[in-house]
This record gives C-alpha cells, structure tokens and sequence, in this order.
C-alpha cells in the first residue's frame, strides 16, 4: 500500500512539472510572438515617418550627396584612399544636426515611445562603368560605422530598415554610378516592460492556472495521505479491538467449561470463583462496547447530565478509587482551591479523568500529581506525571479518535486509541479546553480548563 502510494506520488509529482513546463513554454511562446510584434510595429510606424531623409531636413540631404560625390570624384582622381573616403562619411559637419533632427521626429510623431537610434554604413560602392565595380567599403553593421544617432551599442537593438541610395554622375566624360546603403537600428526604451503590459492578461492567467494546478495537486496528495493514514488507523483499529476482544472472550470460554465439570459446582467457593470471573469478563465486553459506542458521538451530541458539585471532593473521590485499582502508583494532590462548585456530569468526567491517569500509568509514570488553581475565573486542572512523555510532533494527534503514540513503529501499549479522544469531547461539551505539555524522557502534564 505505502508502495503504491509513493509511486502514485512520484507519478503526480512527474505530472505537475510536465504540466507546469508545458504552461511555461506557452508563456515563452507567447512572449516571443509579443515581441516579435512589438518590432513590426515599431519597423512599420518608424518607416512610415522616415521613408527618406529628404522628409527631415532637404538641404542637408543635399549637402550630404555632395560630399559623397565629392569624396568619390577625388578617390578617381587619385587624391584620396579608401580609408579617406571612410572617414569622411563617417565624420561630417551635419551628423550631429542630422541626428537631432531624425530624435525630435520621433518624440514628435511616436510620442507613446523612448527611441533611441543608430543609422549605420554598411557599403559604399562605386560603378565606373557596367563592366568595373569598386569596392570602396563594405562591412557587417557595427556601431563604429555610426553616421548619425544616439546609441552606444547594437547589442540590445533590432534593425528597422536598410536605406539603398544611388547617385549618378560624370567625371573625365566617363559616367559612374555611386551606391550606398544605410540600415537603421532602434532601441526602445523599458521595451521588455511595455511587452508585459501587453502580456498581463495571459500571464495572470497562467500565474492562476499554474497554482490552481499546485493546489489541486496539493489537495490531492493530502486526501491520499489521510485517506492512507484512515486506512492505516482502521486496520490498526480492528487489529487492537481483536487483541482486546480476545482476552475475556478465551477467559469466558474457559471458564463455562469448567463450569460444566460436576466438581465445581459442588465446590460453592470454586463455582463462585468461576461466576465471578464470568461476571468481570462480561463487564469487560460491556465496556469495551460502551467505550466504542459512546466515542463514535460528537461533542454536540453527548448529552450531560449536569448538576452542581464540589470540585475538590468531586476529585478526591476519583483519586481514592483509583489507588485502590493501582495501589503501586504514588498518587498525590495540591489543590490550591477550596470548595469550587462546578456544573458538570459527574459520570463523563470521571470516566474523562481516569482515562488521563490510566493514560499516565500505561506510558511509564510512577508518581501523578493532581493541581488545582484559578486561570482567569476558569477552574485549572492539571495532571502532571514522569512517564516517558511525548514528542513534539506527535502531541498534535493526541486527541484524535483512534490515535495511539508508538514507539518506532510498533504498538506497546494495549488500547483502542479511544482514551484522550473522548477526554477532548467531554471537556469540549462542558464547553471547557484541554491542553498538553511535555517532551521526551520528562513525563507529561494534562492541563483542564471548565467553566467556573
């Protein structure tokens, strides 16, 4: 059963991440296809508002073409390299107007957005004549190659769009034909930030669904815990009353075959012997029966028979019979109250307080101590012995129905487990509280709390 259990529990636990690992990768998913429409976006708003730079600022496109014709008719003349041709369109008088120019069009038209940018220079290409190609310049985009901007790196950018420009011209009576091709980068400030706003709905919705799916698998493991631990005290439960049953049952058995022997009963001391053996044992049976019945009842349907006693002769009273049933128990009193009357059943609870002290001598204690005092206009009583005491963590389960404290994981004490159960339903149905106190080796103190 324990087995089954477990793998039942793995094979849940297997489930939970499989699940949970299928929602994370929806979740990624989506936020991919968020971003990857957050760029079409800011590609589609960005071009429609920079289709050329003529829209910007037209005199200084214009002296922009001028340089690079003139930075290309002087490289055919001779007079400069191809590294003058680079950093002279990497360096101009009008970057920096340009650049400022290209910001306030975007804060003017895309006003929802931070926006920083880098246009770029990918190539620089001179056609001499169809059958002649010059290579001026050609690279991969890098930020070095920046013509006019803001950004510090490409790193966190995405690319907007590429801008192809050709200029015809002549030079020597040969025509030549120059192109050159730009690509813008933009970086969208707090972008992951704005992505998530758009992606609220479904991550509350899979931050819900993945604890629905820790809840319910929570619930669940707890239900196939308890129900283990139901299982585990009903079998622990038939297996005790069978141990108990058995004892008067055999004792009864063998005592009305002797009864049957003609020799007992023309002994009237025997046969009395015999009678009343048989008596207890049927006594025993009734209790145990009684004891199972009445335990199957809760607080609210235990009915008291309450009338006005004196507590402490009440208590006196159960401390005398129960010395003459355990005369080698030191059992002894300190009441710190005088004359308390109390409302209560007599009968539960003095069935209630011998099954804390029967408790006690089961689980090893030698001396019992009885107090009493006032708590707080509450009437205090405490039962305080050196037994074994308790764990920690079992004391939560004292006073559930069937419960017993073991020891390893074997069973020392006879008992149904029923003792401490009915203790909390009778004090609970005098409307009062019990508590326990205590660790391992020290014994253990019983504190009850009634209504003065």
């Amino acid at each position: 059963m324990k087995q089954r259990i477990n793998l039942l529990i793995a094979f849940s636990v297997v489930a939970l991440i499989v699940l949970m690992t299928v929602q994370c990768y929806l979740v990624k998913t989506a936020y991919e296809y968020k971003v990857a429409q957050f760029h079409t976006q800011i590609k589609n708003e960005i071009g429609a508002i920079t289709n050329d730079y003529s829209d910007i600022d037209s005199a200084l496109v214009s002296r922009k073409e001028a340089l690079y014709k003139s930075l290309s008719e002087n490289y055919m003349k001779g007079k400069n390299s191809k590294l003058d041709i680079k950093n002279g369109v990497l360096k101009t008088a009008f970057q920096s107007a340009i650049t400022q120019k290209i910001q306030r069009k975007f804060e003017r038209d895309l006003p929802d957005f931070k926006i920083d940018f880098a246009i770029v220079l990918n190539k620089f290409i001179l056609y001499k004549n169809a059958q002649k190609t010059d290579t001026i310049f050609s690279e991969k985009p890098f930020i070095q190659n920046k013509l006019y901007g803001n950004l510090a790196s490409l790193n966190h950018a995405f690319l907007v769009r590429n801008y192809v420009d050709t200029t015809n011209g002549t030079f020597e009576n040969e025509e030549y034909r120059l192109l050159t091709e730009d690509s813008m980068y933009v970086s969208v400030i707090d972008w992951e930030m704005i992505i998530l706003r758009r992606m609220t709905f479904i991550l509350i919705l899979s931050l819900f669904s993945i604890a629905t799916l820790v809840s319910l698998f929570v619930i669940a493991i707890k239900a196939l815990i308890k129900q283990k631990k139901v299982s585990d005290v009903k079998t622990d439960f038939i297996n005790n009353i069978t141990h108990e049953l058995k004892t008067p049952l055999a004792t009864l058995g063998i005592s009305t075959k002797i009864l049957a022997q003609p020799s007992i009963r023309d002994n009237d001391e025997n046969f009395n012997s015999i009678v009343n053996t048989i008596s207890r044992q049927n006594n025993r049976l009734q209790n145990l029966i009684d004891q199972v019945m009445a335990n199957s009842l809760a607080e609210n349907e235990i009915e008291l028979q309450k009338e006005k006693i004196e507590a402490e002769d009440f208590l006196l009273s159960i401390v005398n019979d129960f010395k003459i049933t355990f005369p080698k128990i030191n059992l002894k009193t300190n009441f710190q109250t005088e004359k308390t009357i109390l409302v209560l059943d007599k009968f539960h609870l003095t069935t209630a307080f011998l099954n804390v002290l029967e408790n006690a001598v089961k689980y090893g204690s030698n001396t019992i101590t009885i107090n009493t005092k006032i708590i707080e206009k509450q009437f205090s009583i405490s039962f305080e012995d050196d037994g074994i005491g308790i764990a920690k963590n079992k004391q939560a389960f004292l006073f559930e129905k069937f419960y017993r404290v073991e020891q390893g994981n074997l069973h020392n004490t006879k008992g149904l487990g029923l003792g401490l159960y009915y203790v909390d339903q009778i004090v609970k149905a005098h409307q009062g509280s019990v508590s326990v106190i205590s660790d391992l080796g020290k014994g253990t103190q019983f504190t009850i709390l009634l209504k003065v």
